[in-house]
């Protein structure tokens, strides 16, 4: 091939793959190898035999919806470690490199750049049951704001016709709402380790069922790190802009977004029902906080208690006075 670069058999490779629904673009570096494969399951045997002489020392892919998932799941079986980097940052590293153009090769020889300059950490899989359960909470979540659209449609609707119909779809996605909460509750209660999870999150005033179930699938991770890693995880640190002598506000960015919104409500329920977070809601305010920062720091203060609580195997119980 040309412009490849012969190496050592026996040297380090490091493996970027670029993601998409129907395919896999590969890059080796530092062998400037590339090929690409299906993205079904032909394509990920076909990949495992290309990589299976090679010392590969990290494989990187981007998160890409459910696209990355099953090629993820069929490496790590075989022993391959495999980084999984956000979009973003990726991107941003491909530019700092000065790769302004953007097509699927490029991409992966970029991940495979960034994997061996930046030592990206390998991640296992999560479980089926968990991507199972994180699927079909969020179903639930776009049917509840599918819901929430057309009852506000009906509100202001005049026509008879209109009105029995949307009443119709109301009733039909109902439904759907209530069945999609019964297998949640089935694949929790067939799991022993995931009910305990959610229990313990459970037993943290603040917290009701759906924003637990959301809490346990959208976060796997929950009890192996410590408070600062968790926090960063869900997008919930702090992150400073400070330039000479300016220094600016902290925001929070980045991160799972999606873990936020029910981390929000279950705060505004804490500062009501939980004692101990209402105090510290309390303090902050009286210290001249802004409530948007308040309600903040109660979310990264709940996030650490659930991730300190799932760590320790116990359930919520109130400081003494």
């Amino acid at each position: 091939m040309q412009g490849k670069v012969h190496t050592d058999a026996m040297s380090p490779v490091y493996v970027g793959i670029d993601v998409c629904k129907a395919r896999l673009d590969v890059y080796l570096h530092p062998t400037g190898e590339r090929f690409s494969v299906a993205n079904d399951a032909g394509g990920w045997r076909r990949l495992r035999r290309r990589l299976s002489g090679l010392i590969v020392e990290r494989v990187v892919m981007e998160a890409t919806s459910k696209y990355h998932r099953q090629a993820h799941r069929h490496l790590d079986a075989v022993g391959i470690r495999v980084a999984i980097v956000n979009p973003l940052r990726a991107r941003l590293f491909a530019e700092a490199c000065g790769a302004l153009a953007k097509t699927d090769p490029i991409d992966a020889r970029m991940l495979a750049l960034m994997g061996m300059q930046l030592g990206l950490a390998a991640v296992s899989p999560p479980s089926k049951t968990i991507e199972a359960l994180d699927e079909l909470i969020r179903a639930r979540s776009s049917a509840v704001d599918e819901r929430v659209a057309i009852t506000n449609r009906r509100q202001v609707a005049d026509i008879p016709f209109l009105l029995a119909e949307l009443a119709r779809r109301i009733r039909t996605i109902d439904t759907h709402i209530r069945r999609l909460e019964a297998e949640i509750e089935r694949l929790i209660a067939a799991n022993p380790a995931i009910a305990a999870t959610r229990a313990i999150i459970r037993s943290i005033p603040g917290f009701g069922p759906v924003n637990a179930n959301m809490l346990t699938a959208g976060l796997d991770e929950l009890g192996q790190l410590d408070g600062k890693q968790i926090a960063a995880l869900v997008g919930l640190a702090p992150v400073a802009c400070d330039s000479g002598p300016r220094q600016g506000h902290r925001r929070i960015r980045g991160g799972r977004a999606h873990l936020r919104r029910p981390l929000y409500m279950a705060a505004l329920s804490a500062i009501r029902f939980n004692p101990d977070l209402r105090r510290f809601h309390q303090r902050l305010k009286e210290k001249g906080k802004t409530h948007k920062v308040a309600i903040t720091a109660v979310m990264r203060k709940l996030l650490v208690l659930a991730n300190s609580l799932v760590a320790q195997n116990r359930h919520w119980t109130p400081v003494a006075p």
